[in-house]
């Protein structure tokens, strides 16, 4: 079984930056984790931010290509996502998620992930 912690989010004026982290505990399994986030404000769908697939790829939503950066330590099993030019919109809660041995990263918002954090609330006021 597969814990998730996610921490860092705040509260941030347009523009800020912020450093949202997931650290993965409890797997013993032999193959790689694959890594998301994903967001959801009130209202609306889900949304993929950003992974890094098992082989250490990485992809991005389009909202936020060219903003934000995701990064992956693997001998820490934490995920990274570095959050810049923070904008209203981006505003939500925050999930990881994780999967066992899923590739091609471009492909991570169709995983079927079976791990879960609780999520971390970002706020952005304009």
């Amino acid at each position: 079984q597969v814990q998730l912690v996610e921490s860092g989010g705040g509260s941030v004026q347009a523009g800020g930056s912020l450093r949202l982290s997931c650290v993965a505990s409890g797997y013993t399994g032999g193959g790689e984790l694959c890594m998301a986030w994903f967001r959801q404000a009130p209202g609306n769908e889900r949304e993929g931010v950003a992974a890094v697939d098992s082989v250490g790829r990485t992809s991005y939503g389009d909202s936020v290509k060219g903003r934000f950066s995701v990064s992956k330590d693997d001998a820490q099993n934490t995920l990274h996502l570095q959050m810049n030019s923070l904008q209203p919109e981006d505003a939500a809660m925050y999930y990881c998620a994780a999967e066992v041995e899923c590739w091609p990263a471009d492909d991570f918002v169709t995983y079927n992930y079976n791990y879960w954090g609780q999520g971390t609330q970002v706020t952005v006021s304009s």
